[in-house]
């Protein structure tokens, strides 16, 4: 994302503009990802990228429906052999404030079903600027070593992992058949400064940081290169070893082994301990002698980890405290309105440029209208800028005593600037919204871009930039349209920055979209609320394109069945029932899928296969308090092995997980006569072998 984004704040964005947001975040992470671990080269500095990433999962948390696979890094670089990592090597979540860090600790409680005054045994430790590295031991030996890469499939630097002195090549004393430690290559400061020396003094290639030096120095195919660079390791964790114990015992004993463990990690028994570790690290680090960007906090207990698993692609037994943001002063030469996907009036400062954490800045967020009231923002003002978790840096507050003499309040605009429709703001919400609906050349392309995303058609040649001059040119004006784009061929070869080539790669990739799965077909129609994994919960209760269409305009009758099944199915609700309902109730929306339907063969969906699990397909209640297991691991669990979990027992219910003090639910399906286990006995169920 660049100069000129259209963007509001995450809690002021509608699923629609989310969706988009969230595809054009992770293809460029995706992007960033590859420069900076495949080629050591990053292309935007550690703290834009990180609010880049902040902002992907912020939209995540706030829609689940778009949360992506978990993905970490990038996949193995050529040259390299690949390894597959016996567990994936995650990321981490960030936490910037004190808050984030008590959420943390309160989300382990809720998800674990512990007491709020229990405590948690966390150990703190400094998060090392460097390059992640699992290495594997067999009877004592080292066998094998690899980078992070993708989170799942890993580069094979084993030779390049044996230069390094802090690797032992056989451990000391006892050790499991199989140990699999964790930890991180870097390069101190002194040592990266006497490399660049030599580097610049050879006339080769200089490196811009310690880390980036770290990076090149480990993945070099000559493992020669290697051992004259450097590096230094610190383990920090366990890979594929069984957990047993606590983590702060397991540093103790890889210090046994012969690694060396950093010693400035600290066990922690609450808060406070550990905001007061991570407040004297912040004071501390810049005389350290290597880089450090925060702090890890990682629950103690390894069954506890083993519980708490992973969501995404971080784990939820661990998060690392960044550092504060970088601050800095500028003045507000202008504040331009931009209108969002969905008709949002966004304001934006244009900033006179300046460098803040690294990064010229030259635009800052000012949210909306009640924002700039509270803040009196005006045009001329200096202002204190900072980069923390939006791409786009905010206004944190008004310089008072440079304000010019001749300023005025910032009069806020009730007109569209892109098409002059009133701009309405409805009660209880922040932003004002353009009402010119698909009139707004602003939210019209955006509803088109969607239609053809990734995780929709992913139609390859219709990118923003043509998607914006084809609806300018009137080439296309409703989704249908595209795919009577193959009629304007002869038309579209003769535009300016196209030809017969592209044209007809364009027409191939067209006809190519002509079948499409159910799922991505609801999501493509960029309906609130309904995101990806939305629209695969109904696709898979309602199992083709008929069938839901059917069903969901029955569910127009509050007091209907249909209605009933619909906001059943667990993770819809009242809520985003309402928005289907209302989609279907808008005539033109019928007529567009109408117009698709005709033009279009929408597969059904694919039930998952009965064998694969004894509760594939299969539709599971729970109801009372569990003991072995939070509600949301049990959730997470039946979901993972195929089955469907639904909010209420009705007849079509298959199971229903009855814990302690189960009352009407457990009630109901008593006189439904559907089948009810006891907590013991649904482990039993879902870990019974395959037959």
């Amino acid at each position: 994302m660049s100069g000129g984004l259209r963007e509001v704040p995450v809690d002021q964005l509608m699923p629609l503009e989310a969706a988009i947001e969230a595809d054009d975040l992770a293809a460029e992470i995706a992007g960033h990802d590859i420069a900076y671990h495949q080629h050591d080269a990053p292309t935007v500095s550690d703290a834009d990228y990180d609010a880049r990433r902040r902002r992907l999962e912020a939209i995540e948390a706030r829609f689940p429906e778009l949360a992506r696979p978990a993905r970490v890094g990038a996949p193995p670089a050529a040259g390299f052999s690949k390894v597959t990592h016996a567990r994936p090597m995650l990321s981490l979540g960030n936490a910037f404030e004190a808050a984030d860090v008590e959420e943390f600790l309160a989300r382990i409680r809720r998800f674990l079903g512990l007491a709020e005054d229990q405590p948690v045994a966390i150990v703190a430790e400094p998060k090392i600027d460097g390059v992640s590295v699992s290495l594997r031991y067999q009877r004592g030996r080292f066998v094998h070593g690899a980078t992070r890469g993708d989170g799942a499939v890993g580069e094979d630097v084993t030779g390049n992992l044996k230069t390094l002195a802090e690797v032992p090549q056989r451990l000391a004393g006892k050790a499991p058949e199989i140990l699999e430690v964790r930890g991180e290559v870097y390069m101190t400061r002194d040592d990266f400064k006497a490399l660049n020396e030599r580097q610049e003094a050879a006339g080769d290639k200089v490196f811009a940081n310690p880390r980036n030096a770290a990076a090149g120095s480990l993945r070099q195919l000559d493992s020669e290169v290697t051992a004259r660079r450097p590096l230094s390791l610190f383990a920090y964790a366990q890979g594929e070893t069984a957990p047993s114990g606590n983590h702060w015992e397991f540093l103790r004993r890889l210090q046994d082994w012969g690694f060396r463990v950093s010693p400035l990690i600290r066990p922690c028994a609450n808060l406070e301990e550990m905001l007061r570790f991570h407040n004297r690290l912040a004071a501390d680090r810049s005389n350290l002698p290597y880089d450090i960007d925060g702090v890890v906090y990682k629950v103690d207990r390894l069954d506890w980890q083993e519980r708490l698993g992973q969501v995404s692609r971080a784990p939820r037994w661990a998060v690392a405290h960044k550092f504060p943001a970088e601050r800095a002063r500028t003045r507000i030469v202008d504040i331009r309105i931009q209108v969002g996907r969905t008709g949002a009036l966004t304001p934006v400062a244009a900033l006179q440029p300046v460098t803040v954490g690294g990064v010229v800045v030259s635009s800052a967020t000012l949210h909306n209208e009640d924002e700039i009231a509270r803040k009196d923002v005006r045009i001329g003002d200096t202002v204190v800028i900072q980069r923390a978790g939006d791409v786009i840096p905010q206004v944190v507050s008004v310089v008072a005593d440079k304000r010019p003499a001749d300023s005025r309040p910032f009069a806020f605009p009730d007109r569209c600037p892109e098409c002059g429709s009133l701009a309405v703001r409805e009660e209880g919400e922040a932003a004002r919204r353009c009402s010119g609906g698909l009139v707004c050349p602003a939210q019209a392309v955006e509803r088109l871009r969607h239609f053809v995303s990734r995780h929709a058609f992913d139609l390859e040649g219709l990118g923003a930039r043509n998607i914006e001059a084809f609806h300018r040119d009137g080439l296309i004006a409703t989704p249908a349209d595209i795919f009577r784009l193959p009629e304007r061929t002869a038309e579209i070869r003769e535009r300016e920055g196209w030809g017969d080539k592209s044209a007809d790669n364009l027409i191939a990739a067209i006809a190519e979209r002509g079948t499409i799965s159910l799922e991505r077909f609801i999501y493509a129609l960029g309906i609130r609320q309904v995101g990806q994994a939305t629209a695969r919960l109904l696709a898979k209760q309602y199992l083709s394109l008929d069938g839901w269409r059917r069903a969901t305009a029955a569910a127009g009758e509050a007091e209907s069945e249909a209605y009933r099944e619909l906001v059943d199915i667990d993770g819809i609700g009242p809520s985003v029932a309402a928005d289907l309902v209302a989609f279907f109730a808008e005539p033109h929306n019928r007529e567009v899928l109408d117009d698709l339907e005709g033009l279009l063969t929408v597969e059904d969906f694919r039930a998952p296969d009965a064998s694969t699990s004894p509760i594939a397909g299969r539709t599971v209640v729970f109801t009372g308090a569990l003991e072995t297991m939070s509600r949301n691991e049990a959730k997470a669990r039946a979901e993972s092995l195929g089955a469907k979990v639904a909010g209420s027992v009705s007849s079509k219910t298959d199971y229903v997980v009855a814990g302690a003090d189960a009352g009407a639910k457990a009630r109901k399906a008593a006189e439904l006569g559907i089948v009810t286990l006891s907590e013991r006995e649904w482990l039993a169920l879902i870990e019974a072998p395959e037959t």
